[in-house]
């Protein structure tokens, strides 16, 4: 394969925002999060009730890691790190991506700040079904998920960095009808040249991930990019 091949995840540019943002230097992180997920399966599985209190005890270490090292009190992290039952695994996070005349399609969130409509998939729902359901809630569209961009890790790309782990999903689509107004999530929708971006909810998309977007339609042989 030529090494000039775009399609490449190597040959990506955002893939290097991933590369600097790990040797800055974030394992404190990774080593809560493993923590957490090793007591958490531990008291799942485990039936020793001394095994169940140490396991109880190095979540609560986990705790007490993000804590320290963040703005959150323990119990704010403790509701958001240690609230799940049963064996840990990431979040799905779906995005639509929608193109008209060149230009990516993009929804304002009430802070002003824009992003791809999309959101967390939702109990019953599949990749596609999850997609096209966001569209039409955030932007007013009714749409065809056609193919997968990527599939990404939310917290190689995105800030602030979350004390669990989120799969990001961008799905093409192809629109058959409607048109926006405003609801509770979005308060507008426009479409974009690349080059002329408004500002961004890093949260939920980047300019990287938007490029990628740009380049994957570009490319009819495209194939997703996934970590």
């Amino acid at each position: 394969m030529d090494k000039d091949d775009t399609s490449r995840p190597d040959s990506i540019p955002y893939m290097e925002a991933a590369r600097r943002k790990e040797e800055a230097g974030e394992r404190w992180l990774d080593w809560a999060k493993e923590l957490q997920f090793i007591a958490q399966a531990g008291l799942t599985y485990s039936r020793d009730v001394f095994d169940l209190e140490r396991f109880a005890r190095i979540r609560e270490i986990s705790a007490e890691i993000v804590a320290a090292r963040s703005h959150l009190s323990l119990d704010e992290v403790k509701g958001l790190f240690c609230n799940e039952t049963g064996f840990q695994t990431p979040k799905i996070d779906t995005r639509g991506v929608v193109f008209r005349d060149g230009k990516i399609l993009l929804v304002k969130e009430k802070n002003g700040e824009w992003s791809l409509p999309g959101g967390w998939m939702d109990v019953n729902q599949t990749i596609r079904s999850n997609t096209e359901k966001e569209v039409k809630e955030e932007a007013g569209l009714d749409v065809e998920a056609d193919r997968i961009i990527a599939l990404l890790d939310r917290n190689r790309y995105n800030t602030p960095v979350y004390a669990y782990n989120i799969c990001k999903v961008f799905v093409l689509c192809r629109v058959k009808g409607g048109s926006f107004s405003p609801n509770s999530e979005t308060v507008a929708s426009g479409y974009f040249p690349l080059e002329e971006l408004p500002p961004l909810c890093n949260d939920k998309t980047t300019p990287e991930q938007v490029r990628l977007c740009f380049d994957a339609v570009r490319n009819p042989a495209w194939n997703p990019v996934f970590d």
